[in-house]
């Protein structure tokens, strides 16, 4: 873990603890660094998630091509339509990526504390810990974060108004778009606030999502840094490969959460495997891939971005505390 120049050079026999102030401030360090690389990554790769999840949840478009899908979203909706749901988003994914990085890296902390307690050759997690690690904080991230992505599933898979049937010649007034306090409101006025909860099952399943990706990472990242430093742009190729391979694996539960974060309290709830087995019968196997491919890109792209960004932000969380304290001492 990086260290600061105020942080204490323990014995050998005194590893710092997890607990200490100085860990908690590289937890925070990363969290915060983890946030501001989801932003950025989340706003240069947003329309592509508007036209996945479309797809995942709007079966009768499930097979148009991603072009298709771009023009009629712009010719309906503008291309303010490529973005909707993106505040909420925007808030998701801070929340988010704040939550999960933060208590994986005080996971991680305490595996490493463990491996030079156990007095092993490297501190580096194994692949184990790094899914331990990874499911404990995917699951925390989870529970906390799943009412926002309900709100902004909802409002990115809104129909509009031009979608409807209208009289030959009649002429429909466009309707301005919900905001996400308009959204939530409706929603919890409307269904309740189990509402909120939609798609829970399939979401902590999804956990496996990011434990793929981290450990693939992690271990890719091991392996390199055994023969020279990481730099920005490996982070972004080895986030690109871990992602890639996760989404892959795990779409189809994207797709029945998906579903599920839509359906109102006048359409009948099914369970995971419910849905898994409707979807299949009615639109048939490719029904559970529908936006894979708007849906990888997307993915694969926000991955290396965050991972990129996240380094550079990390350096400058730890070189702005490095000035913080110096200016004090």
């Amino acid at each position: 873990m990086s260290k600061t120049p105020s942080d204490a050079q323990p014995k050998a026999e005194e590893p710092v603890p997890a607990t200490s102030a100085a860990q908690q401030s590289d937890n925070i360090a990363h969290a915060l660094a983890g946030a501001g690389g989801g932003l950025l990554a989340m706003t240069l790769t947003y329309p592509l998630i508007t036209i996945s999840t479309r797809a995942q949840v709007e079966s009768k478009r499930a097979h148009s091509t991603t072009l298709d899908a771009v023009r009629s979203i712009i010719r309906r909706e503008g291309i303010q339509g490529l973005y909707a749901g993106l505040d909420s988003a925007l808030f998701g994914i801070s929340v988010t990526n704040f939550v999960y990085y933060y208590w994986y890296e005080w996971t991680r902390a305490g595996f490493e504390k463990a491996a030079i307690t156990a007095g092993r050759a490297s501190k580096n997690l194994t692949t184990v810990e790094s899914m331990i690690a990874g499911a404990l904080a995917g699951s925390a991230t989870v529970l906390i974060t799943n009412p926002i992505w309900v709100v902004n599933t909802r409002m990115t898979a809104r129909k509009h108004q031009s979608d409807e049937q209208a009289l030959p010649g009649g002429e429909i007034k466009p309707k301005r778009p919900p905001t996400t306090l308009g959204t939530l409101l409706s929603l919890i006025r409307d269904e309740g606030p189990k509402a909120l909860f939609a798609g829970v099952l399939p979401a902590l399943i999804l956990v496996i999502n990011p434990i793929l990706q981290y450990t693939i990472f992690e271990q890719l990242k091991n392996s390199l840094e055994k023969r020279r430093k990481i730099t920005a742009k490996d982070a972004f190729v080895l986030g690109a490969i871990g992602k890639l391979l996760a989404t892959s694996i795990t779409y189809p539960y994207i797709t029945v959460k998906s579903r599920a974060h839509v359906a109102t309290k006048d359409t009948p709830r099914e369970g995971m495997i419910q849905s898994l087995r409707k979807i299949v019968k009615n639109e048939g196997w490719m029904g559970l891939y529908a936006g894979i491919g708007p849906k990888v890109s997307q993915s694969v792209l926000t991955a290396a971005f965050l991972f990129a960004f996240k380094d550079v932000l990390y350096d400058m969380t730890v070189a702005a505390r490095r000035r913080t304290r110096a200016i004090k001492i």
